[in-house]
C-alpha cells in the first residue's frame, strides 16, 4: 500500500510571540501563535491600538518580538540579519497599504516593475511581466498612464499588481480598501481574492470592516495580545 501523503508545512508559523511597548511596559502581543497554509487569506479584525500593525510588521520582518518565533517557509526570522531580512521581503513577501504608495512620477507600468527591478530579473522579461499582472488586474490599458490620473480603486489595482508581481509566498494587506468607497473597496476584494486563488499565494488582511473580512476564508480577533478564531457575527 502507497503510504499515506504527508500535509504540507505551513507558509507562515507564529510561536508564542511576545512583544512590549517599552515607554509604558504595557504587553500588545502575549503568547500569540497562528499558523497559515499557501493560498489561504486571513483576515485580522481587532480595536485601534489593538497591536494588528505591530504584528504585521512582525511578520514582515520590519520589527522583532521581545520572545517567540515566526517561520516564513520554514525559515526563522529571529537568526536573520537586517540585509538578509530585506532580501526574504523583497523575494517572497508582498504589501498593499490603505494609502497606495504609487510613486507618482513613473507610469503605472514603471510602479508595477519596481519589484523586479529590486529582484535583477533579467530586463527582457520585465516588461512582459508587469504587462501581465495589469492584464490580470484589469487595467493593462492603463499601463502607461501616470497615477494621478486614475481613481482611487485604479490606482489600488495597480499596488494589488506591483505586490504580486514577483509571485510572492505571502501577502499582507493593511486596510487596502480604507481609502475606496464601498463599490470599489468591494471590486478590489474580489479582485484581490481571484489573483491569491489564481497564484496560491497565502494573505494576511488588516481590516476594521467586516464585509472585507467576509472576503477572507478565515477571520481572527486580536485582542488583549492573542488571537481568536472569530465568527461573522461575534466579528461585528
Amino acid at each position: 500500500m502507497a503510504p499515506l501523503p504527508r500535509e504540507a508545512a505551513p507558509l507562515l508559523r507564529l510561536e508564542a510571540l511576545y512583544k512590549r511597548y517599552r515607554a509604558a511596559g504595557t504587553a500588545v502581543l502575549e503568547d500569540l501563535s497562528l499558523t497559515l497554509r499557501g493560498g489561504e487569506f486571513l483576515a485580522i479584525m481587532g480595536e485601534s491600538g489593538a497591536g494588528k500593525s505591530t504584528l504585521l510588521n512582525i511578520i514582515a520582518g520590519l520589527d522583532r518580538a521581545d520572545s517567540g518565533r515566526v517561520l516564513l517557509e520554514g525559515c526563522d526570522l529571529g537568526g536573520l540579519d537586517d540585509d538578509a531580512l530585506t532580501r526574504l521581503r523583497r523575494a517572497r513577501v508582498g504589501f498593499i497599504f490603505q494609502a497606495f504608495h504609487v510613486l507618482p512620477y513613473l507610469t503605472v507600468l514603471q510602479n508595477v516593475t519596481l519589484p523586479l527591478d529590486l529582484l535583477d530579473v533579467p530586463r527582457a522579461q520585465r516588461t512582459p511581466r508587469a504587462q501581465q499582472a495589469l492584464e490580470r488586474c484589469g487595467i493593462g490599458a492603463l499601463a502607461h498612464r501616470y497615477p494621478r490620473e486614475l481613481s482611487g480603486g485604479e490606482q489600488q489595482r495597480i499596488a494589488i499588481a506591483r505586490a504580486l508581481v514577483h509571485e510572492p509566498a505571502l501577502l499582507l494587506a493593511d486596510e487596502p480598501t480604507g481609502n475606496l468607497d464601498a463599490a470599489a473597496g468591494a471590486a478590489v476584494l474580489t479582485l484581490l481574492r481571484e489573483r491569491l486563488k489564481a497564484g496560491g499565494t497565502g494573505a494576511i488582511l488588516i481590516t476594521h470592516s467586516l464585509s472585507a473580512a467576509r472576503m477572507a476564508d478565515r477571520i481572527v480577533r486580536l485582542e488583549g495580545g492573542r488571537l481568536s478564531d472569530c465568527t461573522p457575527e461575534r466579528a461585528a
